[in-house]
């Protein structure tokens, strides 16, 4: 574990997030005078690094295992102005650094959507240049993540220009049931083996949910709607129709520009689900195999085969579906280069419309941890060549990249992008990133975003982004349907 002590209580997140990237086989702590400390004894461990803040002036000591020292001087604004948040950035990236002998493809960034920062200055009226300029100077992003952050941001504005912001919203239902878990997911999801007596009140419980949200926005626009989870096929042919059937009555879906269901594992899949879902008008599914190896695919819990995958597909395809996603894991378990190849192979000869490509993040909540405790950090292997092998593959099938998304943890401080064909992009994936457009969210575990735009006086526009969080546990929420509907009550009367 690194140890990392600061006399200030401020900026740990971006401390612990930039430092974990330069040392992802470590457990970093900060402990900060406001620390509470559950494991006394790590009070009297030597710290591997320290933080001292006196006024403008920061001191950066190293103890790996030499001493070094890094000190910057800030002549500017207090704490707590961002101003100083970012410039503190840059001197801790430049001082881990020079400590490492490395640089990081993404810089300083720590936050999950890079993308939207050239994005916003797009909307602003900015050129390529000051928007790659800004990456470089103030953020050290590489050349080449420069460009697609540039390249996304363009195709993003394009797409969300048919959306209806003011008048309009998105919808998520989540289906908190998978047939197994898999070691990487971090995901609300529950043995739908374990549930299934108990399927029918969470739909009970769903179906009130969305009785108070399709009254509740009757007068908006719904532009899309996305069934996720889990995984929404452990749901048998029959809890599908109902479903479905509750989602069509309920609410307006003249104007619906995209309707996905993540169908997701292979096993969950079968033809009599997939005429349902196309029988009430779901126009994009997923079908994601992560890898396609079997060693790996055993190793991760996913409990089905290679062939099950192809199968699973070709159903989706002779059940008339034009619109379907493929999954696949940079990094996972025991995988190397030639392994990713023979995946984006096996994927092409399938010929999907969309391919979302991500790297490997090891969460606090999955079971990876202790695998990775087990094993070694050094044996999830995720690198440069494998993400330009995924890309390569996706532009063998005229496939551009629309959106990307980082997570904490990811393996190479990489990022996760996904590629569409034209007229096959997802857009609730870039609506989930960019945060636009509200996004009511239905269902254990889910999180709904109300986005408020204001005008202010001087012209510009102030965009304020609120949540209310459903519980995450199944019986909490079937127990608890009325307080989760009051909870978005609430907020979506708010002005």
């Amino acid at each position: 574990m690194f140890i990392v002590r600061s006399n200030l209580a401020k900026f740990e997140y971006d401390i612990h997030s930039l430092i974990k990237a330069f040392y992802p086989e470590k457990e970093v702590k900060i402990l900060t005078p406001g620390s509470v400390v559950k494991n006394m004894t790590l009070l009297s461990e030597n710290p591997a690094m320290r933080l001292d803040f006196c006024g403008g002036k920061v001191v950066f000591k190293t103890y790996l295992p030499d001493e070094h020292t890094y000190e910057w001087e800030y002549d500017g604004s207090t704490y707590d102005s961002v101003d100083y948040k970012n410039a503190f950035k840059r001197f801790l990236y430049k001082a881990l650094s020079e400590e490492t002998g490395t640089t990081l493809p993404w810089g300083n960034l720590t936050g999950i959507r890079p993308t939207k920062i050239a994005m916003s200055m797009l909307e602003q009226g900015k050129d390529e240049k000051e928007i790659s300029d800004l990456l470089q100077k103030e953020h050290f992003v590489s050349g080449e993540k420069i460009n697609l952050s540039i390249d996304i941001a363009k195709r993003e504005k394009e797409l969300l220009q048919t959306l209806h912001y003011e008048n309009g919203y998105s919808l998520y239902i989540g289906i908190p049931f998978c047939p197994t878990t898999c070691l990487y997911c971090s995901f609300t999801s529950f043995p739908i083996r374990v549930w299934k007596e108990r399927v029918a009140d969470y739909l009970s419980a769903l179906e009130k949910e969305m009785d108070y949200a399709a009254e509740a926005y009757k007068n908006k626009v719904l532009d899309t709607i996305y069934i996720g989870g889990g995984t929404p096929t452990s749901l048998s042919a029959p809890e599908l129709e109902r479903l479905l059937t509750k989602v069509k009555s309920s609410f307006n879906l003249s104007g619906l520009q995209e309707f996905t269901v993540e169908a997701g594992r292979a096993d969950s899949i079968t033809g009599e689900k997939l005429e349902v879902l196309k029988k009430y008008g779901v126009t994009r599914i997923s079908v994601n195999p992560q890898t396609m190896k079997d060693e790996t695919l055993k190793l991760i819990g996913r409990q089905h085969t290679v062939s099950q995958v192809v199968d699973a597909f070709h159903i989706a395809r002779e059940c008339g579906f034009d619109n379907i996603n493929m999954d696949m894991i940079l990094g996972l378990p025991n995988e190397n280069e030639e392994d990713v190849m023979h995946t984006i192979e096996a994927v092409e000869e399938l010929a999907p419309d969309s391919l979302t490509v991500h790297s490997l993040a090891i969460k606090r909540a999955a079971a990876m941890q202790g695998w990775v405790a087990e094993n070694g950090i050094t044996s999830l292997h995720n690198t440069e060549e494998m993400i330009r092998i995924a890309a390569d593959g996706a532009r063998r099938m005229s496939m551009f990249p629309y959106y990307l998304y980082r997570q904490k943890n990811m393996a190479g401080n990489f990022e996760n992008v996904g590629y569409a064909r034209a007229g096959k992009y997802g857009i609730y994936n870039i609506l989930i990133m960019e945060e636009k457009q509200t996004i009511i969210a239905l269902g254990a575990g889910t999180i709904t975003k109300k986005v408020t735009r204001r005008t202010m006086e001087d012209g510009s526009e102030n965009v304020l982004i609120r949540r209310c969080d459903n519980v995450k546990e199944v019986a909490g929420y079937i127990e608890r349907i009325d307080e989760m509907i009051e909870r978005k009550r609430k907020l979506l009367e708010e002005a």
